[in-house]
């Protein structure tokens, strides 16, 4: 077992990782090394697959994971995954606790249960997501958070949506950039278009929060979700249904949500690049993005 770390995850720390090392030693033959900057999870995750590990665990939040996947992409060397992020959603879609000791206890476990399984990949220009990819306000809110870490491991959820409702006011409530989604003959324009490939859309605390649907890891599609347009009144009421048991987000009158499709475009619609993300990660501004998806690409393993 190969444990990537990253040391600079929202609840990693060196007694953590020295713990968790421990305790695996138990049932594994373990080796950890720490990321030691963006990227890096990647490139250990290659050389792991062509030095014949059993298994990777990327130990860290979903950008680590995110980073791990994309070092495994199309390799038969399975990823596994302990909570070390916010919000640690791949983990919790494929069956990992939440909890980083119960975590623990599951990948023990796991070496008397042994089950290898291939879920799919989401692509955008050329980069592979685990769960989830968006533009517009979506993207615009993870640029802040990531760009205050501290606050993002002390406030955790509560962070978000405070950056969030700032967002909002600041960028999206008056003249917000726009966008294209496009897929076969349908053309659909809005500020925030929600791209899933794993369910749910992303965890508020515990509570799973669901935007697109129809989303499956093992379904060759991805699902769409068109925010049109953001307003004062709007937005509550989305938020109320993204938190409800019961209510549907793409049942509001400002949201449509597409069909399960393989591939779609998105692009600017008035010449403001729009900024993009993935997996919880912000990858920047673009003016176009162009998804696709990649059935069976990644064995897993939990």
């Amino acid at each position: 077992m190969l444990i990537i770390v990253n040391p600079y995850a929202t609840t990693v720390s060196d007694r953590l990782r020295h713990l968790v090392v421990y305790a695996l030693q138990g049932r594994f033959e373990v080796d950890a090394v720490d990321t030691q900057a963006r990227g890096h999870a990647t490139e250990l995750c290659r050389e792991a697959a062509h030095e014949g590990y059993d298994v990777v665990v990327a130990f860290g939040g979903d950008g680590t994971v995110n980073e791990a996947a994309n070092g495994l992409l199309g390799s038969s060397t399975p990823l596994c995954c302990l909570p070390g992020g916010s919000a640690n959603v791949f983990g919790r879609i494929i069956g990992i606790p939440g909890d980083l000791v119960d975590a623990t206890e599951h990948l023990l476990g796991m070496a008397d249960d042994w089950r290898p399984r291939r879920v799919d990949l989401g692509v955008v220009n050329g980069r592979c997501f685990t769960f989830a990819s968006g533009l517009g306000l979506d993207a615009s809110v993870v640029e802040r958070v990531d760009s205050n870490p501290r606050r993002k491991a002390r406030f955790g959820a509560w962070y978000f949506t405070w950056v969030a409702v700032q967002t909002f006011t600041r960028r999206y409530l008056v003249r917000p950039p726009r966008l294209c989604v496009q897929t076969g003959d349908t053309t659909l324009e809005g500020v925030t278009a929600i791209i899933q490939n794993g369910s749910p859309f992303t965890y508020f605390q515990d509570r799973p929060i669901e935007i697109a649907e129809g989303a499956s890891l093992h379904s060759g599609a991805l699902a769409v979700g068109v925010l049109h347009r953001a307003t004062p009144i709007s937005m509550p009421f989305i938020a109320w249904r993204a938190l409800s048991h019961r209510a549907r987000v793409v049942r509001h009158r400002q949201v449509t949500g597409l069909p399960p499709m393989t591939e779609l475009t998105v692009r600017s619609a008035d010449e403001r690049p729009l900024p993009l993300q993935v997996d919880g990660d912000f990858l920047g501004e673009v003016a176009e993005a162009r998804y696709s998806v990649l059935p069976d690409a990644l064995t897993v393993v939990s």
